[in-house]
């Protein structure tokens, strides 16, 4: 491969300075900073508030989940990372998150519950987290969502002793951060700054008010009254002008990131409760930073989770391992003040998550049994509960197989139902290294990973609510697309009372998808061909067959679940089977399609007669043909045969066709996407469902009439110079032409004209 020469490669520095360059500004002084805050109110917004923005900041898009119509926030689609830690499915669960968020922010109430995010393992917690910290860091980079906290310098005034670490202080090394993030606003004496937040939410009209109740960190503090202190002894009448002058204070921005506005409790964080929480002493800093006889605070060390997340958002992960300490947090949310010890306090702005497995549920269960007495009661009262499930969306479970399996991120941000279809059906070509050392491309055929998702999914659904004639499979179809096409006909979810309680607290993980996928990946199919590497193809029945096998195996699944999700790969198979049939069938018949103008002349002529009228054309009205729509029927549609028509009269059969099938269809088309300018020439005839059905839909009675020497039973090696060979060759080539490599296309094929075999007369 030719490397690029120097003067050909991106200036990967420059874009390195212009990215800084856009992020971080000059330091202000306090009076520059509330200009700024007039002008542009959120930069001053409260933990909870800020968050919030951030997350509307990205907009919404419009998605189905378990058959209904939501707005979706971009935010949890990760699109600052290019979607690589999007919270796939549990839009309803997010939106209730933001819900929580606009009461909290609005001081609506539910201040003092600690959002609790629960659900199995695989179920997108992490991700969330990992989202969250994207979000909140490249919105802290706008405009809109700067982040402001103050810095001092103390070291032009005579006394220094407690607040620097070094002997000798000048220029920038003089000045000193909030190790806390405190709020800039905090700076002011209470009284003051009520009077500056009310001028600010007057001037912001926000029906979210900003509210700053917290009071400067330690560490600042001590500074702040070291500095008052050497002013009142100077005998200085402006006191608080002299403390905040820009000699003393600048108030700067800095990037949301862990550590700075985020913090992350991670399960193997350990330490006592108040390390874990706040920080810790450094007794060699104490000894030298000895103040007045009492432990100074800037001897502390602000690394605690609190400490990190205050003015922003604070995460305790995994936090069954933490347990002990949400008794501590009780308080937090409602006080918004804890302790560095019983002399020294710290005010906290931090927006609480917990994220936990389903075992926290049995640890908050222990003592349920006490009734009145149970110690954990007020605990679980304060947590405020929100179950993460499997997805059931099997669009998006696929999308998820993908990213498990290969480096695509990218949201699946689709408008049509047939791009998403085409997505889901879509093969993959993975590149591994086999037991020599050689790299292998080895291909999932076109539905293998859709297989797989569909059989995930219908493992985690609910079969009890299911109406009469419906299967798992068609459920999950409706959860998906928010329709089910029975024929002609198209009946909406809402047409389904689907209860759903248990849908998506079991089933399969996609971690045990994605390990069953990948020793297939490396496993020997042992299918061999003269010309080709069927070998290296996986397909749907390979890796159906293979996750069902492996379920007994899996210890994370008990012999009832092993039991109850064999039992569902039947209809699975069948459904799957169904999906490669129709891909046969359409490039069987690729060359015998139906024109979407020959289309849209029948319906044309259809409405016409129906509605007792002529069609206009260039040579002026003409009565509607009853031959062209006999002719239609008869041999595109295959409904009905010679001896329903009185020579080109349709029979009562024909006319309730037209009239129930084909006008109603339309008639509901044009009413549901009626406006002041629609015209029934504006219709798109391939939108409608039974339109769409005879454009789509092949069956194997036309590959007969079609092809009468056609023997599939000859299809896996046909003889030379035979029909069979010829029509093989074109639907090989067609099936190419639609998502299949030459090798997947003969297995597939092979596999759905065997069974066609059985079958044909």
């Amino acid at each position: 491969m030719r490397q690029n020469t120097p003067a050909e490669r991106p200036d990967f520095i420059r874009a390195a300075d212009e990215e800084l360059r856009g992020t971080y500004e000059e330091p202000m002084s306090l009076e520059t900073y509330l200009d700024r805050a007039f002008e542009r109110p959120s930069i001053a917004s409260h933990a909870s508030k800020y968050l919030l923005e951030a997350i509307e900041s990205m907009g919404t898009r419009t998605v189905v989940e378990e058959g209904e119509e939501r707005e979706r926030y971009r935010f949890f689609d990760d699109p600052a990372n290019d979607g690589e830690h999007a919270v796939l499915g549990n839009t309803e669960i997010l939106n209730d998150f933001v819900d929580d968020l606009r009461t909290i922010a609005a001081d609506r109430g539910k201040a003092e519950k600690l959002i609790w995010f629960d659900g199995p393992t695989a179920t997108g917690k992490s991700e969330l987290k990992r989202c969250l910290v994207n979000g909140l860091r490249e919105y802290s980079k706008t405009d809109a969502g700067r982040r402001y906290t103050v810095e001092w310098n103390i070291a032009n005034v005579s006394d220094t002793r407690g607040l620097s670490y070094g002997d000798e202080l000048d220029h920038e090394e003089d000045w000193y951060e909030s190790p806390v993030q405190s709020h800039p606003l905090t700076v002011f004496p209470l009284e003051v700054r009520r009077d500056v937040v009310g001028a600010l939410n007057d001037a912001s009209g926000d029906h979210i008010p900003l509210s700053v109740d917290e009071d400067l960190d330690p560490f600042c503090r001590e500074a702040y009254h070291h500095l008052e202190e050497q002013y009142r002894r100077a005998g200085k009448q402006n006191l608080f002008s002299e403390v905040t002058d820009d000699r003393h204070l600048r108030v700067k921005n800095y990037v949301v990131d862990v550590g700075r506005g985020i913090g992350i409790l991670h399960s193997e964080d350990d330490g006592s409760p108040k390390e874990r929480l706040v920080g810790s002493w450094m007794p060699g800093m104490l000894r030298e930073l000895d103040s007045r006889g009492r432990k100074n605070p800037q001897a502390f060390s602000y690394d605690g989770v609190l400490s990190q997340g205050n003015s922003l958002l604070t995460i305790v992960e995994d936090a069954t391992q933490h347990a002990d300490l949400l008794q501590k947090l009780l308080n937090v949310p409602d006080e918004g003040h804890v302790k560095l010890d019983k002399g020294i306090g710290m005010d906290i702005d931090t927006q609480l998550v917990i994220i936990s497995n389903p075992d926290l549920d049995a640890e908050l269960d222990k003592y349920a049994d006490r009734n009145g007495r149970d110690p954990l009661k007020a605990l679980k009262r304060r947590l405020n509960k929100h179950e993460f499930r499997y997805l059931t969306n099997y669009s998006l479970e696929a999308e998820l197989i993908r990213r498990e399996l290969t480096n695509e991120t990218s949201v699946w941000d689709s408008e049509s139902d047939a791009e998403v279809d085409d997505r889901i059906r879509a093969g993959l070509v993975i590149e591994v290294r086999d037991s020599a050392g050689e790299l292998t491309d080895r291909e999932l055929a076109p539905h293998a990973v859709e297989a797989a998702a569909m059989y995930s999914v219908v493992s985690r659904l609910d079969g009890e609510d299911l109406s009469a004639g419906l299967s798992l499979v068609d459920k999950a179809l409706l959860y998906d697309q928010g329709y089910l096409q029975q024929g002609d006909e198209r009946v909406d979810a809402d047409e389904f009372d689907f209860v759903g309680t248990g849908d998506g607290t079991h089933g399969i993980p996609v971690t045990f998808t994605r390990d069953v996928i990948a020793d297939l990946l490396h496993e020997d199919t042992g299918r061999r061909h003269e010309s080709l590497p069927v070998e290296r193809v996986i397909t749907s029945m390979d890796v159906l067959d293979a996750m069902a096998s492996e379920l007994a195996d899996a210890p994370v699944f008990s012999r009832a679940e092993v039991t109850e999700y064999e039992s569902r790969l039947a209809i699975v198979k069948d459904h799957v089977y169904e999906r490669q049939e129709t891909d046969v069938l359409d490039a069987l018949l690729a060359e015998k399609g139906v024109e979407a103008e020959t289309v849209e002349e029948y319906i044309e002529h259809v409405y016409a007669w129906a509605s007792d009228d002529q069609l206009e054309t260039e040579h002026g009205p003409v009565d509607p043909d009853p031959l062209l729509m006999r002719l239609f029927e008869t041999e595109h549609l295959g409904r009905f045969r010679e001896d329903d028509y009185a020579g080109n009269e349709p029979n009562e059969d024909v006319v309730e066709f037209r009239r129930e099938r084909v006008i109603s269809a339309l008639n509901r088309y044009a009413w549901e996407n009626r406006d002041e300018d629609f015209s029934i020439t504006d219709v798109d005839f391939s939108d409608i469902p039974v339109i769409r059905a005879v454009l789509d839909t092949h069956d194997w009675e036309d590959v007969q009439r079609l092809f009468p020497d056609l023997d599939p039973s000859q299809w896996a090696d046909p003889p030379a110079n035979t029909d069979t060979e010829e029509i093989k060759a074109r639907t090989i080539e067609h099936m190419t032409e639609n998502g299949y490599t030459p090798a997947s296309a003969e297995l597939v094929s092979r596999d759905v004209m065997r069974e066609v075999s059985y079958q044909w007369d």
